[in-house]
């Protein structure tokens, strides 16, 4: 598929604003169109965009409607990962993995939306400092 110009994350969430506003304000993205029900997020660079469905909408086959985002993680490889943790808790994000670093050398962290959406941060051991220890 040479011709994929983009890549999209469609999440299905109860509550469209919620999540808008928690990809707005914690992680850099800009709302691209919105509507009722419906908001397509972007933020350029290699950040997949994200579309926000609100759960029951008409637009999805009615197998999917009642389905809401739940069992993935949509997960950032980043620079300067500390940084991120620092600055996602002191803004009152919900930090719902601390910061660690698995044995494999793969540091991160995750923080939940208010739907339930798993964000998950990365940065390679390799690449880094050193993981906190707490």
């Amino acid at each position: 598929m040479d011709d994929v110009t983009s890549t999209t994350i469609s999440l299905t969430v109860d509550d469209v604003d919620a999540s808008r506003d928690f990809f707005t304000t914690h992680l850099g993205y800009q709302v691209r169109h919105a509507a009722d029900g419906f908001a397509a997020l972007g933020r350029g660079g290699a950040a997949a965009d994200i579309v926000l469905l609100r759960r029951g909408t008409e637009v999805l086959p009615a197998e999917q409607r009642d389905q809401r985002a739940a069992g993935l993680i949509v997960a950032y490889t980043v620079s300067g990962l500390a940084e991120h943790e620092r600055r996602l808790r002191a803004a009152g994000a919900n930090i719902t993995m601390p910061l660690r670093e698995e044995e494999w050398g793969e540091r991160l962290f995750q923080v939940t939306d208010p739907n339930g959406v798993v964000v998950q941060l990365v940065e390679w051991a390799t690449d880094a400092e050193p993981a906190a220890t707490s």
